[in-house]
């Protein structure tokens, strides 16, 4: 009774070492991976960053708000021009300062100075464009935040999509396995029976031993597969992840027109273009705006005291407007614009060759998918021609009609279809996953 007590015990403490010791696992559907991943990508999450300080930096690059500043500064000189203003802001100067070797040669004086400064800028007319600019910074970078919400959720559907693809094909891996085993009984028997050969058996051991590597390696693959969609949708280092539904084919219902129609309007890589086009205006407005002056006022209230900080022997104010105008500075504000208009020529140049590069996408995407289509009828074919061939052989082959090397011929050929059957409807659904993701819908679309 004490050893079977004991036994049950060993077999609890080993079942929950492996239970302990087995990987978490996540059940996800497609649109739960999606979800997960803009949420908790840490690419996606830099982006928001980035669009964040771009925003502010369109509150830096300037406005008409007021600039008031406060300042205590305290002042000590024996210089007869300083100790002669530190008097006079001090209400201190009297008649005995006017002699003539208090003048040259003042004793040391020190001055505190409490000032309340308020500058108002009236025109500058780099501001409008400067603000322009940074605003299309903003932009781009909020753009650039779409357009990697979109990558990260076109990688997930891949990655989701190569788990499905990675099943199948350990599953036409066990399939081979089975195959092959089968093949090696058949040659055994007739090798027990006398009316087989030696190098039957051995060829038929050999396929096994492949298609058992194969095995392996489709195992592998499937782990790879489920820990990248892990790490894309930010789950924690080392979780597996199981579909829980499968990939259907992405129907593609829009016409050729809408769809172009669409990536024009929709793609944030374009929009980004377009962004750096309307910055590049503003550049030129900037470099314009060197030409024209400058207008702002000034004004200050001060207070001055010899002894104490914050302190009021006498107090003083200011106040008055400025004009500033450079009317020549080496030629630079027109190399300046020169190069302004180079850079907004470039950036129309660039953004044209975009819109003929998004174009062209989106056609090719179409006829991908189309030539998808007929791949994937044929592969279909394919393997029920595989598989007949693999049938006749069969009794061919335990009828002595056929050889091992015949029969194993046609079983490889049978994997192969299997694997490429297998290929080509993944790469069926990739094919209209592409065309929505080339026309900048393809989260719209994918998590309707």
């Amino acid at each position: 009774m004490k050893r079977v007590l004991g036994t049950i015990i060993l077999l609890v403490m080993t079942t929950a070492h492996f239970a302990s010791a087995a990987p978490a696992v996540q059940w996800l559907t497609l649109k739960g991976a999606i979800t997960m991943a803009l949420e908790n990508n840490n690419g996606i999450k830099a982006a928001g960053f980035n669009a964040e300080a771009a925003r502010r930096g369109v509150e830096i690059a300037g406005s008409y708000y007021p600039n008031l500043s406060f300042e205590e500064t305290l002042t000590a000189s024996n210089a007869p021009t300083q100790t002669f203003m530190m008097k006079l802001d001090q209400s201190r100067f009297n008649q005995n300062d006017f002699l003539i070797s208090n003048l040259n040669h003042p004793g040391t004086w020190h001055d505190f100075k409490t000032a309340l400064t308020i500058r108002q800028p009236l025109y500058t007319p780099s501001l409008s464009p400067a603000r322009a600019m940074a605003t299309q910074e903003a932009r781009k970078e909020a753009l650039g935040l779409e357009a990697g919400r979109q990558e990260v959720a076109f990688r997930t559907f891949l990655l989701y999509l190569d788990i499905q693809r990675n099943l199948a094909r350990l599953k036409a891996a066990n399939r081979a396995v089975s195959d092959a085993r089968e093949n090696m009984r058949l040659a055994k028997v007739r090798s027990d029976a006398g009316v087989g050969l030696r190098s039957d058996e051995l060829r038929a051991q050999t396929h096994l031993s492949s298609v058992e590597q194969q095995l392996i390696t489709a195992h592998n693959n499937l782990t790879v597969a489920k820990l990248q969609l892990g790490l894309t949708a930010g789950l924690p280092e080392g979780m597996l992840v199981e579909i829980s539904e499968p990939v259907a084919p992405v129907a593609v219902s829009r016409t050729p027109e809408d769809l172009i129609t669409a990536a024009l309007g929709e793609r944030s890589d374009l929009m980004q273009y377009r962004a750096g086009l309307e910055r590049a205006d503003a550049a030129v407005g900037l470099a314009r705006s060197a030409y024209l002056p400058t207008v702002g006022a000034i004004a200050s209230y001060q207070l001055n005291a010899r002894e104490t900080p914050f302190g009021a022997d006498n107090d003083a104010w200011m106040a008055g407007v400025s004009l500033k105008w450079q009317l020549f500075d080496g030629f630079q504000r027109g190399n300046e614009h020169a190069r302004a208009t180079a850079g907004r020529s470039a950036a129309a140049e660039m953004l044209e060759g975009r819109i003929r590069e998004v174009r062209f996408q989106v056609q090719e995407g179409l006829l991908r998918r189309e030539e998808t289509g007929k791949r994937l009828e044929v592969a279909r074919h394919a393997v029920l021609d595989a598989e007949e061939t693999v049938r006749l052989l069969t009794r061919r082959f335990e009828n002595s009609l056929a050889t091992m090397v015949e029969l194993l011929d046609a079983q490889t050929a049978l994997d192969q279809a299997r694997a490429m059957l297998v290929d080509t409807e993944a790469g069926y659904a990739l094919a209209g996953a592409r065309v929505y993701y080339t026309a900048g819908i393809f989260l719209k679309e994918i998590m309707k």
